[in-house]
């Protein structure tokens, strides 16, 4: 094992641990539950004066990489290896000697959380590359919230459930809440247990048969878009890179290999992805970019257009007497001069109205349903 640096007294390397996990505490959340236990069981041994060897070879772990520039790659693969140097050190230790696979396991993950809690600056989303990829698939998925439905991917009516789709919605986004990869982990999971219930649940309810990955990659993509979930790239790639290559596995790794692959499908979509010409996507992917600039032009427009437009008809009154002088007068008492200018009003309002029409048609807004939204508001 390292051992590049004195140990540390006992009281030493109790405060350390205590004033680390303190910080901790102040971030735990319902969804960090099923590690908590891992993660305090874990730090409550490391505070014993047994321990102290143990400490030292995490401590110069973390020294000796702070000395190399940061690699994302290189960083993963020393973290996997010294990942497998403390399991056998740990697993060979006196403290836990007549310890059970679980509790090895339980300090396995605790590890793995003290271990990237600390180096989090330095492995997630570090290089500009990441930050780029990023901001990539992010603003991609803003178009695309902008119009892609359930039926673009191919998604069943029967499987169309809102209240699902939104607490998976809701999982994905406490993404970067946490900066354990288990954690990230977790939230991924929870999202994909989620569509693999209701996948379960409406197989039984209509006796019908599960298509398995047919069915459940659709909805991934279909909540992904919806989520938005902040630096996508960078939480995959950190889970693939720093959570513990034994824990990649089985469920989570199919899980996890979903994920990724609906990230490369909104990277790389096209009209044939949604099940349209690729004329018709390029119209509503230039319609969407439109109404991005329109809506970063114009903070108001960010509520919707519901709201945007609720209190249309109020300004409309509030303006009458300046910009329609003439609404409430009678055509028999109006002047030469006045027609005159009543008719200037008119051209300026067609050539408004046509025009508005028009960004309409290209943000695919119905005209009469807009109107509508405004009378009943």
């Amino acid at each position: 094992l390292l051992s590049l640096s004195p140990a540390p007294t006992d009281r030493q390397n109790s405060k350390s641990l205590s004033l680390w996990a303190g910080g901790q505490a102040a971030m735990e959340s319902p969804t960090s539950a099923a590690s908590r236990v891992d993660f305090y069981g874990f730090l409550d041994r490391m505070r014993r004066p047994e321990a102290a060897d143990l400490f030292r070879s995490i401590k110069s772990f973390l020294a000796s990489l702070s000395l190399d520039e940061p690699s994302a790659e290189a960083d993963g693969a020393r973290v996997q290896a010294f990942f497998a140097e403390m399991e056998a050190a740990i697993r060979g230790h006196p403290l836990w000697a007549d310890a059970t696979h679980q509790e090895i396991d339980h300090a396995l993950e605790g590890l793995e959380k003290y271990i990237m809690t600390k180096l989090f600056d330095r492995t997630f989303a570090a290089s500009p590359e990441d930050a780029a990829a990023d901001a990539e698939v992010s603003d991609k998925i803003g178009l695309l919230q902008r119009f892609v439905r359930p039926h673009h991917l191919d998604i069943p009516k029967v499987l169309n459930n809102e209240a699902s789709w939104l607490i998976a919605v809701k999982e994905l986004q406490k993404i970067n809440s946490f900066k354990s990869p288990w954690e990230k982990l977790l939230c991924m999971m929870s999202c994909c247990q989620v569509i693999n219930n209701l996948l379960l649940n409406v197989s039984m309810t209509n006796d019908r048969t599960p298509s398995g990955a047919d069915e459940f990659l659709p909805i991934l993509i279909y909540i992904t878009i919806k989520a938005n979930p902040p630096q996508l790239h960078s939480n995959l790639k950190f889970v693939q890179l720093f959570r513990r290559e034994t824990k990649l596995v089985s469920e989570v790794e199919y899980y996890l290999t979903n994920l990724i692959s609906a990230k490369m499908f909104i990277i790389n979509v096209n009209g044939h992805s949604l099940s349209m010409e690729e004329s018709e996507f390029q119209k509503h992917m230039e319609s969407a970019k439109l109404g991005t600039q329109m809506s970063v032009a114009s903070p108001s427009s960010s509520q919707g257009l519901a709201t945007s437009t609720s209190g249309l008809q109020k300004q409309i009154d509030a303006e009458a007497g300046s910009r329609f002088p003439f609404m409430d007068s009678e055509t028999e008492n109006l002047t030469q001069a006045e027609l005159k200018q009543l008719h200037g009003l008119y051209r300026k309002t067609v050539t408004r109205y046509t025009l508005l029409s028009k960004a309409l048609r290209k943000l695919s807004i119905d005209e009469d349903q807009l109107l509508a939204s405004v009378d009943d508001s």
